[in-house]
């Protein structure tokens, strides 16, 4: 398949990906903190089609019943899912209130398509809730990182002399610091009673200001290159000023590598997030992430029993492998004529 076309067919991946965790109030059935304690580790349920009256157009689940060791279809009744109905309040891009979800069933049944934690919480609900929180925080953190490093990284390589001097000096400091253990450590003195809004703001801001050298050095690179390249040395030749040049002959090469380098830092942005909030540095119940989700595993009982709570591991590997083949596909479409 040519390069052209393998990043396209990515590009789509990953936005089939992402659109369901950027409309997760309209997709998830319930709030992502809502208990239901009556309702302890419930394994995901059967969506069925066929009962003892024979095949149903509408799909269907049964209430679960506790019972001594877990819980039990109650066969006697079936709820069918119902599209577009009534429930908890969310809001639209942050701004919008609505009470519209894309699918429910009828109380007394739930509908827990992945199952729930230990406080009876709807691992669905809180999968693509929590990626809103690990997904945007690699996003951002990305953003604001490949800003910087362009930045630094095309003065160091358009000026050079001392400021690259400078500029590469820094660019070697922060690439010579252990990322993971700096991040744990500026964590662990903040705050830790702060809002979750902060924790993510200052998580994005972390990773970022660590993130910027590798791509900085990248980038000085390929305008070392361009800024000798003979059409440039032509127009600065015809009295065309630096921004000029920058603009229309040298950062348009820069682009493939920051195409590839934003591939390549989401993935492992999104798994600082997950790390820190694993060990409870990051983001705090209850609201969810991809990274405090996961926590539960910390417990042998639930690694062993309770396999459903694997599902935000599989979505980090889902979504890491996905920016990784990209990342490759597009380096080839860069080099290939």
């Amino acid at each position: 398949m040519p390069s052209k076309i393998r990043a396209r067919v990515f590009i789509g991946l990953l936005l089939a990906l992402h659109l369901p965790i950027l409309f997760a109030g309209f997709i998830a059935p319930y709030d992502p903190t809502a208990q239901n304690r009556e309702f302890p580790d419930v394994p995901p349920v059967r969506i069925h089609f066929v009962d003892h009256r024979g095949v149903h157009l509408r799909p269907f689940v049964y209430a679960r019943i506790a019972i001594a060791d877990g819980y039990q279809d109650d066969y006697l009744t079936p709820y069918p899912i119902h599209f577009f109905v009534k429930g908890d309040e969310h809001k639209v891009f942050g701004i919008f209130k609505s009470g519209l979800h894309l699918f429910g069933v009828e109380y007394p049944a739930r509908i827990f398509l992945m199952g729930t934690d230990s406080f009876g919480r709807d691992e669905f609900s809180r999968l693509l809730y929590g990626g809103r929180i690990s997904l945007a925080a690699g996003l951002l953190a990305t953003f604001i990182a490949l800003l910087v490093a362009t930045a630094i990284g095309t003065v160091s390589g358009y000026y050079g002399k001392w400021i690259d001097d400078a500029l590469t000096g820094s660019a070697e400091l922060f690439l010579s610091l252990p990322w993971l253990y700096f991040l744990l450590v500026v964590r662990a003195l903040l705050p830790l009673h702060v809002s979750a809004t902060t924790t993510f703001m200052l998580l994005i801001a972390v990773i970022a200001v660590i993130g910027w050298a590798r791509p900085a050095r990248l980038i000085r690179g390929v305008v070392l290159s361009a800024r000798t390249r003979e059409y440039v040395s032509a127009a600065r030749g015809f009295g065309a000023s630096d921004f000029y040049l920058l603009r229309r002959h040298v950062l348009p090469q820069v682009m493939g590598v920051l195409l590839t380098q934003a591939a390549l830092l989401v993935p492992q942005y999104v798994a600082a997030e997950a790390t820190l909030s694993f060990f409870g540095l990051g983001i705090s119940e209850p609201t969810p992430s991809w990274g405090n989700m996961l926590s539960l595993l910390q417990q042998y009982s639930v690694l062993m029993s309770y396999s459903w709570l694997f599902a935000p591991a599989i979505a980090l590997v889902i979504t890491s492998v996905m920016y990784w083949i990209l990342a490759d596909t597009i380096r080839y479409w860069i080099q290939s004529p």
